[in-house]
């Protein structure tokens, strides 16, 4: 069985316990109870409006829950959100914006890290540039970087993929494989049909729940165990 598959994967970083979300009188959710594994990527898929994003709003904290629970293994655990909001000041240059969020989650300030994690998303060049001049793409880059600078143990990906070119987007994907590789619990939203091929399950939202599909990986194990040699 593949190494990444749930069934592989020992302990739930998160829990919802009959979770609810009312929107005035419109329910979104109602009593919810699922768990995703740390070591694994979860990609959560629906029709526009069914409450993806308003699932890993709650999660991360953003959002009030209208009943129930949400639990981590670990109380402690760094949450890292890439969404539709960046999370970044314009009036502050890419680096400062960086340096910002090191010192927010308590992290030693290291200019050098800072630097190093420029380069790798391509803005090495736009370092000292206020971000509120920056494109969509350049913008979504210098948020994944806010993200991944912080290597934390929850990570929540809102349609991480807009505004990123291909080059950008197989990177985006690259750094979600290592984060799962390191143990973080990653969950995805996305609207990209091939995405499936990424996650170790796929969580489908629709009447008011939250339901899991199989690993479309063991799925494919399925298959060519069933193929003839």
């Amino acid at each position: 069985r593949d190494k990444h598959s749930p069934q592989a994967t020992m302990t739930d970083a998160i829990t919802l316990k009959n979770l609810g979300k009312n929107f005035a009188l419109r329910i979104l959710f109602k009593n919810v109870s699922a768990s995703f594994a740390s070591g694994a990527i979860h990609l959560v898929i629906g029709k526009n409006g069914s409450g993806k994003s308003t699932l890993l709003r709650m999660i991360g904290g953003l959002v009030r829950p209208t009943s129930g629970e949400i639990l981590f293994a670990n109380e402690d655990v760094l949450v890292g959100y890439l969404g539709h909001s960046t999370f970044l000041y314009p009036n502050l240059t890419a680096r400062e914006n960086l340096l910002f969020w090191q010192k927010a989650y308590n992290k030693p300030a290291s200019e050098k890290k800072i630097l190093d994690m420029l380069s790798h998303v391509g803005l090495a060049a736009f370092a000292d540039t206020r971000a509120g001049v920056f494109s969509r793409g350049m913008t979504q880059r210098l948020s994944l970087a806010r993200v991944l600078l912080l290597e934390p143990g929850i990570c929540l990906f809102d349609e991480p993929e807009t505004g990123l070119d291909k080059a950008s987007r197989e990177m985006l994907y690259v750094e979600m494989r290592k984060a799962r590789d390191r143990g973080a619990c990653v969950l995805w939203v996305s609207h990209l049909a091939n995405d499936t091929n990424l996650a170790d399950v796929v969580h489908e939202v629709r009447g008011k729940g939250l339901h899991r599909l199989e690993s479309p990986k063991e799925d494919s194990a399925g298959e060519e165990e069933g193929k003839p040699c």
